[in-house]
């Protein structure tokens, strides 16, 4: 059956989005992980000192939405707060935060490859490039 919605690029990729990331939430649970938490850790993980600001920006969080994510982390331990001047503070990864990066990033890459394999052979150089393209102004 022909659907009008099937030929819409932008409704294909938000059904596809859904569906990717269940997936990826259901493989974090067991590390009670969101998505989020987990791109939050792997970035401080790659940025140590990272303030609060620059995570945001870099992983396109709103500020006020910065403020309990960075608690809920600090909570459970997995990240603390260093001075970096007399008025900031930057983010580093605690040992049990390095410990759960490392497992999120095994997760991550697992559901990464199984994603590919989803994508015909001939399309996934080209994949990465095209999501890129719609979402970062830098690349256009």
């Amino acid at each position: 059956m022909e659907d009008f919605l099937n030929r819409l690029p932008g409704y294909n990729l938000r059904r596809a989005s859904t569906v990717i990331l269940s997936e990826l939430t259901d493989g974090l649970s067991e590390l009670e992980l969101r998505p989020s938490d987990a791109s939050m850790l792997i970035t401080i993980d790659s940025n140590p000192r990272i303030t609060p600001s620059e995570l945001g920006r870099i992983l396109g969080i709103q500020r006020a939405n910065m403020v309990p994510m960075v608690a809920r982390l600090e909570d459970c331990g997995e990240i603390v707060r260093i001075k970096r001047d007399g008025r900031s503070f930057g983010l580093e990864l605690t040992q049990q935060g390095s410990e759960l990066c490392n497992r999120a990033k095994a997760i991550l890459l697992e559901y990464e490859d199984r994603f590919l394999l989803r994508v015909p052979a001939e399309h996934r150089e080209h994949l990465l490039p095209a999501l890129r393209a719609l979402w970062d102004q830098t690349s256009a």
